[in-house]
């Protein structure tokens, strides 16, 4: 009669001189060119990153930027030329989106219409621009013109109120037209064009007042 028992062999794998015990499935899958199937990848960190950050959205900047276009007082402080050094698409974009939904009441066909007269009218004032000397980046006058849509924003609210006042409500629209050509003008119109600046302001101006005018529907 034969007794006794089989004990399972312990095979131990040197990595970098560590040993790692394995267990015989394991052993068996390496030994028949199988280990592939065992491999587990690393994490990339790349592919861990928060979705604001994967899309470069930076919400404190989108925040300052603002806070520069609807308080364009040198007094006050603020670093007005990161809005044209630093530009950036989301910012822009999404006031142009909320302009257009307060404008047009919720008529979304001709959101593409406003976005089209945002992307052409920067790319009009860009090339004037450069016509006339300024060295200055289409994307950051696509910024600037985006942002400064913002004062013609803040101005709707009050029209709803007062917008049986004729008179008043023409003040306000002027007030919102200057106040957002203002904050684009003196952040485009550098020392540059010197004697040419109102050849470059004034599209700017005419450019806000077809914002304004879009209040009423396309």
């Amino acid at each position: 009669d034969l007794s006794g028992s089989i004990t399972t062999p312990d095979v131990k794998l040197n990595l970098g001189g560590e040993f790692i015990k394995e267990s015989t499935a394991t052993t068996f899958l390496r030994q028949r060119g199988y280990g592939w199937l065992l491999e587990v990848e690393d994490d990339d960190p790349e592919d861990n990153k928060p979705l604001l950050e994967e899309l470069d959205i930076d919400l404190k900047d989108i925040y300052y930027k603002i806070r520069c276009v609807l308080m364009p007082m040198p007094s006050l402080g603020f670093n007005r030329q990161v809005v044209r050094d630093n530009p950036d698409f989301w910012g822009p974009l999404a006031v142009v989106l909320f302009f257009s939904m307060i404008s047009l009441y919720g008529q979304f066909k001709v959101v593409s219409w406003i976005i089209t007269i945002w992307i052409f009218g920067s790319l009009t004032i860009f090339l004037l621009a450069r016509v006339l000397g300024g060295e200055v980046a289409y994307g950051q006058v696509l910024g600037v013109i985006g942002y400064s849509l913002l004062p013609l924003i803040v101005i709707a609210p009050v029209l709803v109120v007062v917008g049986s006042f004729e008179v008043v409500s023409t003040l306000i629209k002027l007030f919102g037209v200057f106040w957002a050509a203002y904050s684009a003008a003196s952040l485009l119109v550098g020392e540059e064009f010197k004697t040419k600046k109102p050849l470059l302001i004034y599209p700017i101006f005419l450019l806000y007042i077809y914002f304004l005018s879009l209040y009423t529907g396309v």
